[in-house]
């Protein structure tokens, strides 16, 4: 996925979207070239890696834009024990290899790039209500939450990735 930045004088639409693709290939560059074991590696004291990231953001495209937009649970999503474990996603990423990662992040955003092109207006509402406040999300505030989302984890990637090799970036 290639970085590009958002056209300064877009309308509002393309501007949501063209900022949830820039963080979307900013956490991409921080991933790229790593092996298992450096996808795997910790910036103590926290316990969070590129791979439990990369996974966790694969979930958060997923639970967002497919179980609570749509209305559908996906896989691995829906089968997971996340009784169990409610970070299960972020625990069993040390299991996945890149590729499979990298795969499950790039197809929940095809996904989720999907779900936005059969959107007419971010006006439109999830099929699913918040469970405090009980009514359905707008489009517009899931793809600004999902740009915060992914930008906040962008700043933990980058201080992991320079844990690792030095690289540093935007």
């Amino acid at each position: 996925m290639e970085r590009i930045d958002p056209d300064l004088q877009a309308d509002e639409r393309t501007t949501l979207e063209a900022f949830l693709d820039y963080h979307r290939a900013t956490f991409l560059s921080k991933i790229a070239g790593l092996t298992h074991e450096q996808l795997n590696r910790t910036l103590p004291p926290s316990d969070l890696t590129l791979a439990s990231l990369t996974k966790h953001l694969a979930l958060v495209e997923d639970s967002w834009f497919q179980e609570r937009f749509v209305g559908v649970e996906v896989e691995p999503w829906a089968s997971a024990p996340f009784d169990d474990d409610r970070d299960w996603e972020m625990h069993s990423a040390k299991h996945d290899s890149p590729d499979d990662l990298l795969a499950l992040f790039q197809a929940a955003v095809a996904r989720s790039r999907a779900t936005l092109a059969d959107v007419e207006s971010l006006d439109a509402l999830s099929a699913v209500n918040d469970r405090r406040e009980g009514v359905p999300y707008s489009m517009r505030w899931i793809l600004v939450h999902m740009i915060e989302e992914t930008a906040r984890h962008n700043g933990h990637a980058d201080l992991i990735r320079q844990s690792i090799d030095g690289l540093v970036g935007e």
